[in-house]
């Protein structure tokens, strides 16, 4: 599990480590993943250190608030996920929002397992 000082997200937020930042808010960023399911796919996370979305629920509604704010912008069909621990799928223990656009034919299934 990662703390403040160990985490990956911790260190993008802080600038300690390179992202390609699509947005950045007063309580938020998003970042381009590294391994993208789509096109277009996008992190949506807090600068706070939450660890999922069950540690703070104000964190959690204030991260969902701009990640909503980035998909009606960015208009497609998309699906917005967050996971809370590792049989859910999470990997990374810092609260973030996977948007992820749709498109017909797209062949991803859910939960993703690393196909592209």
């Amino acid at each position: 599990m990662s703390t403040p000082g160990t985490c990956a997200f911790c260190e993008i937020v802080a600038g300690d480590a390179a992202a390609v930042f699509v947005a950045r808010w007063t309580h938020a960023v998003a970042i381009e993943p590294r391994g993208p399911v789509t096109d277009g796919h996008i992190l949506v996370i807090p600068n706070k250190h939450v660890a999922d979305f069950t540690e703070d629920e104000d964190v959690t509604a204030q991260t969902a608030r701009y990640a909503s704010r980035l998909g009606r912008e960015l208009g497609a069909s998309a699906n917005l996920i967050t996971s809370k621990g590792a049989p859910a799928t999470q990997s990374v223990f810092h609260l973030h929002w996977h948007l992820v656009p749709r498109r017909p034919g797209d062949r991803l299934l859910l939960p993703w397992g690393g196909q592209r």
